[in-house]
């Protein structure tokens, strides 16, 4: 029997034609899947706030102001410094605490940030909203006087408050754009359901304030502007959490007891300082980036400068992912695992800072590679300079070292640790006790 020939061409061709189909849509989809990446990744860079592109010349610009600061006070005599204890050598706080009539300018305090948060504006420019109501009653419709009603609007707004209060948040405070929250003057207490996020916004500092207790809270509706509210999903229970946004300035805030971060930056959030706060009683402390795979983190740049970590902190002083950090002349009193951690290749620069062990032998080391085995870290550039090490503490550096990554960050040293207690002794909230997050809730 003679077979039709189309026949046998169609038996021998069908396999083949089905296989090399089935290639041709694997490689297409690996080529889309690429091509998309890259479209996403330009797609970033194009929207996510911009980091600064030399990052050692702000590392630089914070060490020009600490030597200026430190120089004023060091060319005072003896009683003069007694009776002018406003100039400390802190390149902040001698900005504007010694103009005793900084409150009829509160606004100047705008130009004295450091650092990487340096260009945050908060409300400059606007007008002052006075919080006069400690309650927070209705998240969708928040009443006029409180809190709430003022970080939600649209217009620049420099927030003071009329007396001291205890504000008890019952879901997320969202903080809107070019917003300063000032505390100085009065004593005022934010805990409970939240607490305070920044999420897709700019320019917000956050001054003089204890934040502490702050709980997970959400599956509701909660206002963000004066024309929008949605539905919130549950928070985790940072202190302030910073999402998706810069030009952020947080200092002489007291923060601890929440129930996870202390302050939490994720989802390529850059341009921001931490400064002159005190934190206390708390394990993880402070997140820089979300996890190792959010490529979105690599720009981030954030100061860490004048901060105490006080009692009772475990780990992650802070705990980094990606991008530039500048840790600057902060005093760590103990830890429990370690102060400064890291994955995913971040840059850590230590200058002038304090570092004084736990009793407990096997957590003397300042740092750790989280999840990371030595082979991957030891080209990781982490940097120690001028840095105290105390009761055993040691940092292990990596990377380049005093190669060209630091070198513009070098040229003006790190003021000697010896005067961290002098740079520090104001940190947390101006003239309260740090056991007053204690006292006020009756613990």
């Amino acid at each position: 029997m003679i077979e039709d020939p189309k026949h046998i061409l169609e038996q021998n061709i069908q396999p083949f034609s089905f296989k090399m189909l089935f290639n041709i849509y694997i490689f297409r989809l690996c080529f889309l899947s690429l091509f998309f990446s890259i479209i996403r990744a330009s797609y970033l860079n194009l929207t996510l706030p911009h980091q600064h592109p030399f990052p050692e010349e702000v590392v630089h610009d914070v060490q020009r102001r600490l030597n200026v600061s430190i120089s004023r006070r060091e060319m005072l005599g003896t009683y003069e410094k007694t009776q002018s204890s406003c100039i400390t050598g802190n390149p902040i706080d001698d900005c504007w605490r010694c103009d005793p009539n900084w409150q009829s300018n509160r606004q100047r305090l705008a130009d004295c940030g450091i650092g990487f948060g340096r260009e945050a504006l908060g409300g400059k420019g606007g007008e002052y909203y006075v919080v006069t109501d400690s309650s927070d009653h209705d998240p969708v419709n928040p009443r006029p006087g409180t809190l709430r009603h003022a970080v939600i609007q649209t217009e620049p707004l420099w927030i003071i408050f009329s007396a001291n209060m205890l504000i008890k948040l019952k879901y997320e405070l969202i903080v809107n754009s070019f917003k300063t929250i000032d505390g100085r003057g009065v004593n005022v207490h934010v805990v409970g359901g939240g607490c305070i996020t920044l999420q897709f916004v700019n320019n917000v500092i956050i001054h003089n304030i204890h934040i502490h207790h702050c709980v997970p809270s959400g599956n509701a509706n909660v206002r963000s502007t004066p024309t929008h509210y949605g539905y919130r999903s549950k928070s985790d229970g940072d202190g302030i959490s910073i999402y998706t946004s810069r030009k952020i300035w947080i200092d002489h805030c007291a923060l601890s007891y929440c129930t996870d971060g202390l302050i939490d930056a994720i989802m390529g959030s850059t341009g921001i300082t931490i400064s002159n706060s005190y934190f206390s009683h708390h394990n993880e402390v402070m997140l820089l980036g979300h996890n190792d795979n959010h490529l979105e983190d690599s720009g981030m740049q954030v100061t860490i400068a004048f901060n105490h970590f006080g009692e009772a902190l475990v780990q992650r002083m802070p705990r980094c992912r990606r991008g530039y950090i500048h840790v600057v002349n902060n005093d760590f009193t103990q830890w429990e695992m370690y102060a400064i951690g890291g994955s995913a290749n971040p840059t850590i620069n230590s200058q002038g800072n304090r570092y004084i062990a736990p009793t407990n032998a096997n957590a003397k080391e300042v740092t750790k590679r989280v999840e990371t085995n030595e082979m991957e870290w030891t080209d990781w550039n982490w940097r120690t300079e001028g840095d105290m090490m105390v009761n055993g503490a040691f940092f292990v550096p990596s990377g380049e070292g005093l190669s060209l990554q630091f070198a513009k960050a070098s040229s003006l040293q790190a003021k000697s640790s010896a005067l961290i207690e002098q740079l520090t002794v104001n940190a947390g909230v101006f003239g309260e006790s740090r056991y007053s997050t204690l006292l006020v809730l009756g613990i």
